[in-house]
């Protein structure tokens, strides 16, 4: 790959990003900003005091009195130093309280990913390699069963079976309170408190990545770069492995980056049931508080993090698949 090529495609994909982010930041603001209910009302509500003269001062202070255009210019404006606003329910910077919840999210869906694409995509494998066996319909219907099964409610069959009546693992938080725990033994502790969450989290994708993957290791078989092959007298292995599966994860890794905002999102609903101190309970708490730049900063940061995601996905697609023009 051309070096200058390759730069100009990043410089590219950066340019886009940016956009997609700014326009996410508007569009998040003005859906927020326009919802149902004051929040000058909801402040006073906390605060045990709403008579109209406190109502002005809050509007004052938080800027609520000005039109939504300079709002929005003013949001942007802090959105360029990373000043995300202040939550007036909690007492502090939206900016703090996400950076003490993001690393939790991260470290939750990151290793539901990885199971998810790992085990996945070895599950399509083997359904392929071995198409209308047992192994394969085995494969098919636990795929299914994983895919058409809610979240929540998996969620709470996990923590039934292997928390309450097995015991084997922790069914809420992060980690063991009141333990003082350091090193490897509360690498440890976390990693058990991980395991349902992430796995309830990555089964469904699991189950699309083995689908996909499937259905895209049997249409390449067909190719006819294939059938050359093994005329050409190579061994099944190499072929598999350097014609039939290099070809077939190209639609994986694009799909992949598009599931990076999603996995994010499904990570509210798992962090709600098993009390994993993560943003996407946090969001959830600042909906019911109607606390909105804290819901609007959580919106930004996990909508900047799928763009940042799907810039990766773009790069290591056009290194895998040099048919991409990437000056394009």
């Amino acid at each position: 790959m051309d070096a200058s090529h390759f730069l100009m495609f990043l410089v590219q994909r950066l340019i886009k990003a940016l956009g997609v982010v700014i326009g996410v930041v508007i569009l998040a603001f003005f859906l927020v900003r326009l919802a149902p209910g004051d929040p000058a009302l909801v402040i006073a509500g906390q605060s045990g005091a709403a008579d109209a003269q406190f109502l002005a001062q809050l509007r004052q202070q938080f800027g609520l009195d000005k039109s939504l255009g300079t709002q929005l210019l003013i949001y942007l404006k802090g959105i360029a130093t990373l000043d995300f606003g202040y939550s007036h329910r909690v007492q502090r910077t939206v900016g703090s309280l996400i950076a003490e919840r993001l690393p939790a999210t991260i470290l939750l869906t990151a290793t539901a990913f990885i199971f998810a694409v790992s085990v996945g995509v070895t599950l399509g494998v083997l359904a392929a390699r071995r198409v209308g066996t047992w192994a394969d319909s085995l494969i098919t219907v636990i795929a299914l069963t994983c895919y058409a099964t809610p979240l929540f409610w998996v969620g709470l069959i996990f923590i039934l079976v292997f928390s309450i009546w097995l015991n084997w693992l922790p069914a809420i938080g992060m980690y063991s309170i009141g333990e003082d725990l350091h090193g490897l033994a509360f690498a440890w502790d976390v990693a058990q408190y991980l395991v349902l969450p992430s796995l309830t989290l990555g089964l469904f994708f699991m189950a699309l990545y083995a689908r996909l993957t499937r259905a895209s290791m049997l249409e390449v078989a067909t190719q006819d770069f294939v059938r050359t092959a093994r005329a050409k007298g190579l061994k099944e292995g190499p072929i598999v492995r350097r014609h039939i599966l290099r070809n077939a994860l190209l639609p994986v890794i694009g799909f992949a980056g598009v599931q990076a905002g999603t996995i994010v999102g499904g990570s509210v609903l798992v962090e709600t049931v098993f009390a994993w101190p993560g943003v996407g309970r946090l969001a959830f708490e600042a909906l019911l508080a109607r606390d909105y730049n804290l819901l609007l900063g959580v919106f930004i940061v996990t909508s900047a993090m799928a763009v940042v995601i799907n810039l990766i996905t773009d790069v290591i697609y056009a290194l895998v698949d040099p048919r991409i023009e990437v000056g394009a």
